[in-house]
């Protein structure tokens, strides 16, 4: 699926050079990619992040767009899958695209990345956490506006044995990049705790799109499981879980990023209660947050979904950078995302040298009356 989102206005070339100083030609566009699952399973991981590109631009394209030039939206679907995501970025790449928002899951953005560093295009993740992604060094064009799995696993760990006080641990994952990285370092978590604290009775991963999970719901059972660490996406988890209560298992079921999603609960319905994952801080009393959201509901007649916060953080920053930087030129970009703050959802927020934005973080969230509600 692609649709493309173009803002074309003429503008007096006097008021162009009144207002920006800019030299550019008429017509000429600041070219913005936008690319993430918008169908599937899991577009609505993808499509917050869509509305958000496009209430950015449309405020900025109204206030006179960026270095004179009005911004344009290329938007492509990769659904979340590797191997189309390098088809994503190689037609993005060929667009004449400046600067990209996305991808959504780690190991499509891992597949495309490289097609971008070899064309010296900016990346920029509102939701891809896989450690290595910043970690390697790899891929100095990568930037991302949440915190990294590491972390995620962290507060997952720290919480089950500090909070929740269990010691029998079950780690499962999707076998995916985000999913298997994310449970790699919640087992290397629980190890370093010590057997007296903790200890791993299951580590295993699991087929995705898979009907049946009841052969791993046994083995959970089996090993005496107090709680299971999942990393992974809504779709495997709500299966799991509503596999778990109908077998009348207590485990307590705690998740990430990937399941902090409202179509999980719509998904497995009232087995869904009490389950646990993280997710992006929230930000809801920041009056850019605010403001983002209320836009939202006026352009869409909704409240926006998973990661729209830091998808319109994205945005402005690769935006402002551009602007700050006073080129589309790619070095140029890097510096300016490293040395300039920008006024976000998420807080002022620059990037370290690596590419992770300072400052973000996650909290820990449970399901509530049908609602994800932060645990304090």
């Amino acid at each position: 699926m692609r649709h493309r989102i173009s803002v074309v206005a003429l503008t007096a070339m006097v008021g162009v050079f009144l207002l920006f100083g800019g030299t550019a030609l008429a017509g000429d566009t600041i070219k913005l990619g936008v690319a993430g699952p918008h169908s599937g399973d899991l577009a609505s991981y993808g499509i917050p992040t869509v509305h958000a590109a496009e209430l950015v631009v449309k405020d900025i394209n109204a206030k006179g767009g960026v270095l004179g030039k009005k911004v344009e939206l290329l938007v492509e679907d990769d659904v979340c899958k590797p191997e189309v995501a390098t088809n994503t970025a190689t037609k993005l790449v060929g667009e004449g695209v400046n600067v990209v928002l996305g991808h959504i899951c780690s190991g499509a953005t891992k597949a495309a990345l490289g097609i971008y560093k070899e064309a010296k295009i900016v990346v920029m993740s509102p939701s891809a956490t896989n450690p290595s992604l910043t970690q390697s060094g790899e891929y100095p064009n990568f930037f991302r506006t949440i915190a990294s799995d590491d972390a995620q696993a962290k507060l997952e760990v720290d919480f089950a044995l500090n909070t929740l006080k269990v010691k029998k641990i079950a780690v499962l994952h999707d076998k995916g990049d985000y999913g298997k990285g994310l449970a790699e370092y919640a087992k290397k978590f629980l190890e370093a705790a010590g057997p007296d604290k903790a200890e791993v009775v299951l580590f295993e991963g699991i087929t995705p799109g898979a009907v049946d999970y009841s052969a791993i719901v046994q083995k959970i059972k089996r090993k005496g499981a107090e709680a299971v660490i999942f990393g992974g996406y809504h779709p495997e988890a709500s299966k799991i879980v509503t596999q778990m209560r109908k077998k009348k298992m207590k485990t307590i079921f705690i998740s990430d990023d990937g399941v902090k999603d409202d179509t999980f609960i719509k998904v497995a319905k009232k087995y869904a209660e009490g389950v646990y994952a993280t997710g992006p801080k929230d930000v809801s009393k920041n009056p850019l947050a605010i403001k983002a959201r209320e836009e939202h509901k006026k352009a869409y007649g909704s409240d926006p979904g998973a990661f729209y916060d830091n998808a319109y953080a994205a945005a402005l920053a690769l935006l402002n950078a551009i602007q700050k930087a006073g080129s589309t030129d790619y070095d140029a970009i890097v510096k300016a995302l490293r040395t300039n703050l920008v006024d976000t959802p998420l807080g002022k927020i620059k990037f370290d040298k690596r590419g992770d934005a300072i400052g973000v973080g996650f909290a820990m969230y449970q399901v509530k009356d049908g609602k994800y509600v932060e645990v304090k």
